[in-house]
């Protein structure tokens, strides 16, 4: 019987040298391998997704630089926890003993918490390793991030995930019964875990009955496909939704509609996905194409109508038809040019030629004194300046050459060739 332990723990290394996946930390010039080689550690936050290896790195990291190893989660501790292993690291080292202390999910711990951290490591109590699958920057705090260096493990390559199963084959002397496709297969199913990829494996050696060997479609059934790695409050969410903007941005139907597939099939809300079609049809189309906007809140109100799976389609529409839209993103300019004016020139009066006189104390300070209605005048255009006096006039919106916005053009270049004649 084969045994009780699990394939992926049975092969976990046994030396740096033998880790997977991440020759930039574990190779032979790898990150991790000249710091053991220098004889010097310092406190480190490992980040990457699920099954790249920064739990068993950590271990092997304790044991080839001769330091005691302390594991605990942050999922599972709290204060009381951490007082005592900082007790238990003190004591070790007025023994002479350094103490490596890996936190498991250490974003999971509180701002209070992560502060807890920050005499042990100066004080060189412990060397402290964090493991996260969320990106430091935004989930750990900057004190702690400052005295601890951030290493980047990435997802396990294919030709990595083959060796994988090649070291899985020669520890089970037994071939998987794949063929050539259904390895392939597996491989893509495991989206870069290396736990993940072993599991597979193990399931396929217990359906498999003798002689028999599975393909593609075979594999699916028996293992049900693994579900996508996202989380849609996370990193994963952000990556693709940036991916989606923009490849709407770079005029790419294609990888637009892949992105927005991607974020479907791993359980997005739709509405959300909806909503954010709408930004991009305002920010990167805006009036070089007026329709894109009507488009995509039909969009959003057909899937609201329709519902799911029929309503996925009219997103789809609105997604492409965005991609191939002319571009522009002035209106989005010339909002953020205008705002940033009005913050900086204060309450500034506007011109008291367009201000209404309702009372005769404000016709007698001037107020509508002087303006001349549009539609009495020729071509139904005054020329006046309507900016405030200290202010001078600006110009924040600039259509391009481009789309429906090449009209516009026209029609600013000819008002503003009429106020020019005008004023003077």
């Amino acid at each position: 019987m084969a045994s009780a332990r699990p394939l992926a723990d049975r092969l976990r290394p046994k030396t740096l040298a033998e880790v997977t996946g991440q020759e930039h930390l574990t190779g032979a010039d790898g990150t991790l391998t000249r710091m053991i080689a220098s004889g010097s550690l310092g406190s480190m936050i490992f980040w990457g997704p699920p099954g790249t290896g920064k739990t068993t790195v950590a271990r092997l990291l304790s044991g080839e630089a001769g330091l005691a190893f302390e594991q605990i989660s942050a999922i599972f501790s709290g204060v009381a926890d951490l007082k005592k292993v900082f007790e238990s690291a003190r004591a070790r080292r007025m023994s002479g003993r350094q103490t490596l202390l890996f936190v498991d999910e250490i974003h999971r711990f509180n701002r209070a918490q992560q502060d807890s951290f920050l005499p042990v490591i100066e004080d060189g109590t412990v060397i402290l390793v964090g493991a996260t699958t969320e990106n430091p920057s935004f989930e750990l705090n900057a004190a702690l991030l400052s005295r601890a260096r951030v290493l980047t493990f990435k997802p396990h390559a294919e030709a990595s995930l083959e060796e994988l199963l090649t070291r899985a084959e020669a520890a089970e002397n037994r071939p998987l019964p794949l063929d050539a496709d259904a390895r392939a297969s597996l491989i893509r199913m495991a989206d870069g875990d290396g736990r993940a990829v072993l599991t597979l494996a193990e399931e396929v050696w217990r359906a498999a009955r003798k002689g028999e060997i599975f393909d593609a479609a075979a594999l699916q059934d028996i293992v049900q496909r693994r579900a996508p790695v996202y989380d849609k409050s996370q990193d994963g969410h952000y990556n693709l939704i940036s991916a989606l903007h923009k490849s709407v941005r770079g005029s790419d139907p294609d990888a637009a509609l892949y992105y927005l597939c991607r974020m479907l099939d791993a359980g997005e809300d739709p509405l959300y996905l909806g909503r954010r079609l709408v930004r991009m049809a305002v920010e990167d189309i805006g009036l070089a194409d007026p329709q894109a906007l009507m488009i995509c809140n039909a969009a959003k109100d057909a899937y609201d109508y329709l519902g799911s799976p029929e309503g996925e389609l009219a997103l789809a529409q609105a997604c492409v038809y965005l991609a191939t839209a002319p571009k522009s993103n002035a209106v989005y300019t010339a909002y953020k040019a205008a705002m940033r004016a009005a913050k900086e020139n204060g309450s500034l009066l506007p011109p008291k030629h367009i201000l209404n006189a309702p009372t005769k104390l404000m016709k007698g300070e001037g107020y509508g004194e002087g303006y001349r209605y549009d539609h009495d005048e020729p071509d139904a255009f005054s020329g006046q300046d309507y900016f405030p006096e200290k202010m001078g006039r600006r110009t924040f919106y600039d259509p391009p050459e481009r789309g429906f916005e090449r009209e516009l053009r026209k029609r600013i270049d000819w008002w503003t060739k009429l106020r020019r004649e005008r004023s003077s």
